[in-house]
């Protein structure tokens, strides 16, 4: 089987694709509560910083990154 160690790099990118998704519901759990139903300026800058995250970070750990062909 394929199974092999993560790096240290992909380590601290899976640490910062999760802190960036935390803060981006936590955020968005905030502004549910206080019946915010738009797209706030600092919602689309979190949903921002997580999806540059998340590419950062291969599919198979959760990740959006994809293997280049």
């Amino acid at each position: 089987m394929g199974l092999r160690r993560k790096t240290p790099e992909e380590k601290a990118a899976i640490q910062r694709m999760k802190d960036a998704d935390r803060a981006l519901n936590e955020n968005s759990e905030h502004e549910r509560v206080a019946g915010i139903r738009d797209e706030t300026p600092e919602y689309l800058r979190l949903n921002k910083a997580a999806n540059e995250a998340a590419a950062q970070v291969p599919f198979w750990h959760g990740g959006t990154k994809r293997k280049k062909r």
